[in-house]
C-alpha cells in the first residue's frame, strides 16, 4: 500500500508538472531547434529553400559587418553591465538603510526602469544633440572638452551614449533586485560583529558580500543576457550608425530578416543566443551558485 501510495504521488506531482513542460517545449525549445534547424537552409525569399548545412556560419565569420556587430555587443556588455552592478550595488547600501523616507525614495528610483525604452532613447537623443544638447555643455563647464562633441556622430561618442542610456535606464532595476538581498540579511549578524568590534569594511566584505552573492550572480546573469540582447536604445538612439559602429546583433539579425533573408537571420540568432548560454553557464560556475542554493 505504501508504494502504491508514494507512486500515485510521483505521477500527480508529474501531471502537475505536465502543463509547465507543455509551455517550455512549444514556446521556448520548439522556437529554438527551429531557428537551429532553419540557419542551416538558403531560405531567402522568392528563393526555392535549400539546405546548405554551415555555409551560413562561414558566410557571418567572413562579413566584416558581422564581426564589428559582435565586438560592438560583447564590449556594450562589458561596459555597461559592470556599472549597473556597482551603482546598483551603492543605491541598494544607501536605500537599505533606516530613514523616515525610505518608502518614497525606492518607489522614486525605480522611474528610470518605468520609462518605456523608446523614450529613453529619445531623452538621451536630446541630451548628446550637437547644437543644444545639454551633454555639451556639462563637458565644457567642466573644462573636458574645448568645442561641442559630436557624440551621435563618431562611433566613440555613440558608443558612450548608449551605454549612458542603459545604465541609466537599467541601474534601479539591478539596485531593487540587490536590496532584496540586503534585507534578507539578519540584523543579528551586523549586531554581533559590531560586538566584536569588526568595522563597517570588514562587515561589508566578511558579512554582506558573501550572503549577497547569490543575488549578486541572478543580477549578472539576468543583465548580461539582456545587454547581450539590446536593440531598442540602439534602434532609437543612433539606428546602428555611424557607419554600423552602434549595431548590435540583435539589430543585424532584425536586419537580415527584414531583408528576406531568413536563414542568415537565424544563422546571428544561433551565434547570440550560444554567446548568451556560454556566458550564463560561466557566471553559475564562477558564481559557484548551485552550490549556494543547495
Amino acid at each position: 500500500m505504501g508504494e502504491d501510495r508514494t507512486l500515485r504521488e510521483l505521477l500527480r506531482g508529474y501531471a502537475f508538472l505536465g502543463p509547465l513542460v507543455a509551455f517550455l517545449l512549444a514556446f521556448v525549445l520548439a522556437p529554438v531547434i527551429g531557428t537551429c534547424i532553419d540557419s542551416l537552409y538558403r531560405d531567402v525569399t522568392f528563393l526555392p529553400r535549400a539546405f546548405i548545412g554551415p555555409e551560413n556560419y562561414v558566410s557571418l565569420w567572413s562579413d566584416p559587418a558581422f564581426r564589428q556587430s559582435l565586438r560592438f555587443t560583447v564590449l556594450f556588455a562589458l561596459a555597461s553591465v559592470p556599472l549597473e552592478l556597482l551603482l546598483g550595488l551603492a543605491f541598494a547600501l544607501l536605500l537599505n538603510r533606516p530613514s523616515p523616507a525610505r518608502g518614497a525614495l525606492r518607489a522614486f528610483v525605480l522611474i528610470p526602469w518605468a520609462v518605456p525604452a523608446a523614450v529613453s532613447g529619445k531623452v538621451f537623443e536630446l541630451i548628446c544633440n550637437f547644437r543644444f544638447g545639454p551633454a555639451n555643455y556639462l563637458v565644457q563647464r567642466l573644462g573636458l572638452a574645448d568645442a561641442p562633441v559630436n557624440w551621435l556622430g563618431s562611433p566613440e561618442g555613440a558608443f558612450l551614449a548608449i551605454v549612458a542610456a542603459d545604465v541609466w535606464k537599467t541601474t534601479p532595476f539591478v539596485a531593487i533586485l540587490l536590496l532584496a538581498g540586503l534585507s534578507a540579511i539578519p540584523e543579528e549578524l551586523y549586531r554581533q560583529a559590531e560586538v566584536d568590534r569588526a568595522g563597517p569594511l570588514q562587515r561589508f566584505t566578511r558579512i554582506t558580500l558573501p550572503l549577497l552573492r547569490p543575488v549578486v550572480v541572478v543580477a549578472l546573469l539576468f543583465r548580461t543576457i539582456d545587454a547581450l540582447r539590446v536593440f531598442d536604445l540602439a534602434f532609437v538612439l543612433t539606428r546602428g550608425g555611424p557607419g554600423g559602429s552602434t549595431t548590435p546583433l540583435s539589430m543585424y539579425g532584425y536586419d537580415a530578416f527584414t531583408g528576406g533573408d531568413m536563414g542568415y537571420g537565424s544563422a546571428v540568432s544561433v551565434v547570440l543566443f550560444l554567446v548568451a548560454f556560454a556566458l550564463s553557464v560561466a557566471y553559475v560556475r564562477i558564481g559557484r551558485f548551485g552550490r549556494e542554493m543547495s
